[in-house]
């Protein structure tokens, strides 16, 4: 089996599209689908379904996927890795990230990182935390910032960038706004809410902290981004239980401490392979990240 054939299989598979993957590799797509051809007469099944308009993998395709994308990640690795030894970082920095998590300020740790190593090519992709812990755990990615769920698996270090505890955000004229005392989740069973989708790191952990609590909350507003969740709260649509600092983004609202649901609802973490598998340019972020001031706070 070619290292080029699996090559040549993935882009296919995330193009959905011979031509489109052709033009991606900057081969043709006669020895595109050649190599494609060869690879499942090597392993006797066919890897896609082919129609006029697109393809699709097949249940093996699926399975091989996933093997083929570990498999050209370890590669990049060790050959990133033989660079590192000659000193010099070159290859591809995948990283990915949920919005606004507390602890590290991503674009300017990146602006730091390419100052030093200008010879690595940074990508960057933003998505909720489970689908984010799916693409380091599936090679995809090199690291990822994000709050900590329940997707961290054994195939995926944590390392801790911050806590924070819950705080609820309301309309300055809503009946909570004038609470004297801390809220409790039995405060709030009756509120609409307006909340991220179910696979935002903030979104699983409240929903978890309430559960535990045994009071279920409506969750009316779903929202993919923050200032979408603090407009709808600043036109008096909802109220948010978000991470604390989400509080300084809107002042114009008012924030309350919510107690009952543990000291450190959220946590942010940095999303890492086993040490093996960890790229040079992730260790080298880490290590930039370690240095005071360079991350920054959260934005």
């Amino acid at each position: 089996m070619e290292l080029r054939h699996l090559q040549h299989f993935v882009a296919v598979a995330e193009e959905r599209h011979f031509t489109r993957a052709a033009e991606r590799l900057m081969v043709s797509q006669s020895g595109l689908s050649a190599s494609v051809r060869a690879l499942e007469r090597e392993l006797r099944a066919p890897l896609f379904v082919r129609t006029t308009r697109q393809v699709t993998l097949t249940e093996a395709g699926r399975a091989l996927l996933r093997e083929a994308e570990r498999i050209l990640a370890q590669v990049r690795t060790a050959r990133e890795a033989v660079a590192a030894v000659q000193g010099v970082l070159r290859g591809t920095l995948a990283l990915g990230t949920e919005q606004c998590v507390a602890g590290v300020y991503a674009a300017g740790l990146l602006a730091a990182f390419r100052r030093l190593h200008p010879d690595v090519e940074i990508r960057l992709r933003q998505s909720g935390s489970l689908d984010l812990a799916e693409e380091v755990s599936g090679g995809r990615l090199d690291l990822a910032f994000a709050y900590r769920t329940r997707a961290d698996s054994d195939r995926l270090r944590s390392v801790p960038l911050a806590t924070e505890p819950m705080t609820l955000l309301c309309h300055p004229a809503h009946p909570l706004a004038t609470a004297g005392a801390a809220l409790v989740p039995d405060d709030l069973a009756a509120e609409v809410f307006v909340d991220f989708h179910p696979d935002w790191g903030p979104r699983r952990a409240t929903d978890a902290a309430f559960a535990a609590a045994g009071v279920r909350r409506t969750v009316a507003l779903e929202v993919n981004d923050v200032h979408s969740l603090l407009d709808l709260v600043d036109e008096n649509l909802g109220v948010a239980a978000v991470p604390r600092h989400f509080r300084q983004k809107r002042e114009t609202l008012r924030a309350l401490p919510v107690k009952g649901v543990g000291e450190t609802v959220y946590e942010t973490v940095a999303l890492l392979p086993p040490p093996q598998a960890t790229s040079p340019a992730a260790r080298a972020l880490m290590a930039l990240l370690e240095r005071p001031g360079a991350g920054g706070p959260s934005r």
